[in-house]
């Protein structure tokens, strides 16, 4: 059980996740859950998270390393590069007979010739998906009916017109992680990981407890900030709320 969140930005891209992981003696039969690390930097430039079997997400850690410690990525645009890692995997999952339907992904990379991107290696095919200007934001796991139109709300709200910038991306995906887990559907726990890839330094990195502490403030100041409306609605106190402009 799991909850993945990538959101693609004007300067990078935002990639998060719950933090736990279930055991299980059967599809119905679960034993224990504890906390894992669900999102891996590779080769400082690459983020990956993922969904489904932990040993499957092992070997698709180890062809991305392998493919771009290579630089085989070099030089090719970002389509290229996502049909590549997507014909690894289906080799190296086929050889021992993985059938469709059992791992995602979501994978932030550099690429030199369209700047940062987001790509969504669905579970129901592992086919690449980039993110655009127009779609900028993805969910995987078994918390996506909760992820999406949470995710949906803030587009419409703050984005509606635009890509958040770097930190409003994080800002997103930790208030969107802190909701998944608060509801906690089958196994979606914290602590929140969330790792970034700064498109203007072309570097990945897993952001630090002290980081995420300050975005998880935001995003309980900007619940605060939204529950004081409902004084709006009963007449109090509402020339503390700034006016909402008429279009």
């Amino acid at each position: 059980m799991t909850a993945i969140i990538g959101i693609l930005c004007q300067d990078g891209v935002v990639i998060g996740s719950d933090s736990s992981a279930t055991f299980t003696h059967s599809a119905q039969f679960r034993t224990i859950e504890q906390i894992v690390k669900k999102i891996e930097v590779i080769q400082g430039q690459v983020i990956l998270a993922s969904t489904g079997p932990f040993g499957l997400a092992q070997r698709y850690h180890e062809i991305i390393k392998e493919y771009w410690g290579n630089g085989k990525g070099k030089g090719k645009g970002h389509i290229e590069i996502g049909k590549e890692l997507c014909a690894a995997a289906y080799a190296d999952f086929a050889f021992t007979g993985v059938r469709p339907g059992q791992y995602g992904a979501l994978v932030a990379l550099p690429c030199s010739k369209t700047g940062a991107q987001l790509c969504e290696f669905s579970v129901v095919d592992f086919q690449p998906e980039f993110k655009t200007k127009s779609m900028w934001f993805a969910s995987m796991g078994s918390g996506q009916p909760i992820t999406d139109p949470f995710l949906g709300l803030m587009r419409r709200v703050f984005w509606p017109d635009s890509m958040p910038l770097l930190n409003e991306g994080i800002f997103a995906v930790t208030w969107t992680l802190n909701h998944v887990i608060e509801l906690n559907p089958g196994g979606i726990n914290g602590p929140p990981q969330i790792a970034i890839l700064d498109s203007k330094k072309n570097q990945a990195k897993i952001l630090s407890d002290a980081e995420l502490a300050e975005h998880t403030n935001n995003a309980k100041t900007a619940e605060r900030y939204l529950g004081k409306y409902k004084e709006i609605l009963q007449g109090k106190n509402v020339a503390d709320i700034p006016e909402i402009p008429q279009k």
